[in-house]
């Protein structure tokens, strides 16, 4: 087999794979290097097995309150922590063979090993097989991120835990501190506090989910709070001390004051770091904070070389990662000279965030406070699931849909939601953002009936002095 190819891409995870798999359909001859696993981060420890997980416990949760909807279950409800983990990862098995059989359907050279790069568009794989070189016309970088670590408090896997660890725990924790309100965070602190672990979150900013709406922030909180967590706010963890039984923290609380607590566990998410030392890259690109530097369509400074995904400036989400695999790959095409391809730069105004905790969150767009930051005369409409049929029939009334829309033109400025299935309803925004809709177009839209997407209707109407059912 050739080692020369048109387009090399590093890494494989949900940026690498979508611009390896799109290079393949533009008709050029593709390879793809990793060291791990197929699929990456996302697929393997990440997106996926992490949903997986945390619909154990929403099933879970539903059979502890079977009451609530005229059932019974004989026998106490008990979750089996070996057997969630095992179907977690049964998951992420089959999605990285799918991955790897839409790299042979495709016609994708896989060579697995650590890549690193000798220059603009060459690069040495040490693997199994030894040593190979390879080169390309054009190389995609995208190796990623990872978790970062305290300076103070390196994760072990024994007491303090990454979101791997976490993901595949020896034991349940009993008393969890989860460092960091992120959506890692959140997420791992949702699944841990309905499989029953006493779950206490500590942030350092002033509301958890910072990025989200303050009022979606305020409304999460309470509803964590109510669920049994333990949220602390405007604090911080000044250190951490790990023993083979226990996990003890020294707290700076709001009010400046420290304290010293025991847990039996503790997840660090804080943040992740680049992956991008030891690839060759630092004579080759400009950096920022170990991000690559690029332009809209992936290029770096170096003739050849592009970066998408984790390892570039954020947002860090895997949809956003593919999008620009996407366009990267076609942006290389038309370098070929492939005259019918027209790629299109990302547009970040309209990349939908998601978190999956209990109850999930979704926004697109700028918050209320962003929107009024630049200067918008803004029109806000917030629909409370309270006032929706369907919501209150699933047994699922907590929540509500908030719009923000520029007064002058119309235009929808940003959408966010909390709630039952918001997840899976924010596309409906994220198209309207990208269609450069207006309230107008939304008014006009007919939602059916009986839906929690009337909630965003209603929302829509609300912000123009038209709601129906409140």
């Amino acid at each position: 087999m050739s080692n020369s190819y048109d387009v090399i891409v590093l890494g494989s995870g949900p940026g690498g794979y979508v611009a390896a798999i799109r290079c393949a359909q533009l008709g050029l001859k593709t390879a793809i290097v990793e060291r791990e696993n197929l699929g990456g981060i996302c697929l393997n420890w990440g997106c996926i097995p992490t949903k997986a997980l945390l619909r154990s416990a929403e099933i879970l949760h539903y059979a502890q309150h079977a009451k609530d909807y005229g059932l019974k279950i004989a026998g106490e409800i008990e979750a089996d922590l070996e057997a969630v983990v095992k179907r977690s990862r049964g998951v992420a098995k089959q999605l990285n063979q799918g991955v790897t059989h839409l790299m042979k359907k495709n016609k994708i050279a896989v060579h697995m090993g650590e890549g690193t790069l000798t220059g603009p568009t060459s690069l040495t794989v040490k693997g199994e097989k030894g040593e190979e070189k390879l080169t390309a016309k054009h190389v995609i970088v995208a190796t990623g991120a990872r978790a970062r670590d305290l300076p103070f408090a390196k994760a072990d896997g024994k007491r303090v835990w990454t979101y791997r660890h976490a993901m595949t725990p020896s034991e349940m924790p009993k008393k969890l501190l989860v460092i960091g309100s992120g959506a890692i965070g959140i997420e791992f602190a949702s699944f841990y506090n309905d499989m029953g672990a006493d779950v206490t979150v500590v942030e350092m900013l002033d509301r958890i989910v910072p990025v989200e709406d303050a009022e979606v922030s305020a409304f999460l909180e309470k509803s964590l709070t109510k669920q049994g967590m333990t949220i602390m706010t405007g604090a911080g963890v000044e250190d951490i001390k790990a023993t083979d039984k226990a996990v003890t923290a020294k707290i700076k609380g709001k009010d400046g004051k420290v304290a010293e607590t025991e847990f039996s566990h503790c997840i660090v998410a804080i943040g992740i770091m680049p992956n991008t030392e030891n690839v060759g890259l630092d004579k080759l690109v400009e950096m920022d904070r170990g991000f690559i530097q690029i332009d809209d369509y992936g290029r770096t400074k170096s003739k050849g070389l592009w970066a998408i995904g984790d390892c570039t400036p954020g947002p860090w989400l895997a949809h956003k990662a593919s999008h620009e695999g996407v366009t990267t790959a076609e942006a290389i095409a038309k370098e070929l000279g492939n005259k019918e391809v027209h790629p299109h730069p990302l547009n970040r105004d309209a990349i939908p965030g998601c978190t999956y905790c209990h109850p999930q969150i979704a926004s697109v767009g700028m918050t209320e406070a962003k929107a009024k930051e630049a200067g918008y005369e803004v029109k806000v409409g917030v629909f409370p699931f309270i006032g929706n049929g369907k919501a209150i029939a699933l047994g699922e009334a907590e929540g509500f849909t908030k719009t923000v829309f520029d007064a002058k033109t119309g235009e929808l400025l940003g959408a966010h939601m909390v709630g039952a299935e918001v997840t899976e309803m924010i596309q409906g925004y994220v198209v309207g953002k990208t269609l450069e809709t207006t309230e107008a177009e939304l008014m006009q839209t007919v939602f059916p009936h009986p839906t929690i997407s009337e909630s965003m209707h209603e929302s829509v109407l609300g912000a123009f002095g038209r709601a129906i059912h409140i």
